[in-house]
C-alpha cells in the first residue's frame, strides 16, 4: 500500500509558485502521474514527455520512492522564441511507500514519454486463507466435573 504525503507536494508547489528570479522560468512544475492496484501489485505511470531516457532515475531509500528525470533545453544560440511553454530542467517526485511493498522486486520502464513503475506487494502482506483443521474436542475441567456429577446422581 502506498502512503500519500500531501505536505511534500504542497511544499514543492508553494516553492515553485513563490520562486523569484532564480533559474529558468520554464523549470518543471510537476510530474503528472496515475497510480492504481492490479492483482498483487501497484502500477505507477508518470508522464515525462521529451525526457532523455538516460536521465530517468528511480530509487528506493527505506520507505521513500524517488522519481527523477531531466529534460534539456534547446540551444539558445540564434533562437528567437515565439512561444516557450515546455518545461526544461529536472523533474523530481517522492512518494512514501509502506513496508507492504517488496522493494527488492520493484521494476521500472520508460517508453514513449511514460515512466511505468511496478510495485509488487510483499508476500507477507498478501491476504491468505487459514486452513481449519478438524481435531478431537478438548474437554475442559468444568465439563469433566459436570459429567461426574451426572454419574453420581
Amino acid at each position: 500500500m502506498l502512503r500519500f504525503d500531501p505536505f511534500t507536494d504542497i511544499d514543492a508547489i508553494t516553492k515553485s509558485l513563490l520562486a523569484t528570479g532564480t533559474g529558468s522560468n520554464r523549470s518543471p512544475r510537476f510530474m503528472p502521474m496515475d497510480l492504481y492496484k492490479v492483482d498483487d501489485h501497484y502500477v505507477l505511470h508518470a508522464d515525462l514527455p521529451g525526457v532523455d531516457p538516460g536521465s530517468v532515475d528511480v530509487q528506493v531509500d527505506g520507505s521513500t520512492l524517488t522519481l527523477t528525470a531531466h529534460r534539456s533545453a534547446l540551444s539558445e544560440e540564434g533562437v528567437t522564441w515565439l512561444a516557450g511553454e515546455r518545461f526544461t530542467g529536472t523533474y523530481r517526485r517522492q512518494l512514501s511507500i509502506s513496508e507492504d511493498i517488496d522493494s527488492e522486486r520493484i521494476v521500472a520502464s520508460y517508453d514513449n514519454g511514460v515512466l511505468t513503475v511496478s510495485l509488487p506487494i510483499a508476500e507477507k502482506a498478501k491476504p491468505r486463507r487459514i486452513e481449519i483443521s478438524s481435531a478431537t474436542p478438548v474437554r475442559s475441567a468444568h465439563s469433566e466435573t459436570e459429567a461426574q456429577g451426572q454419574i453420581e446422581a
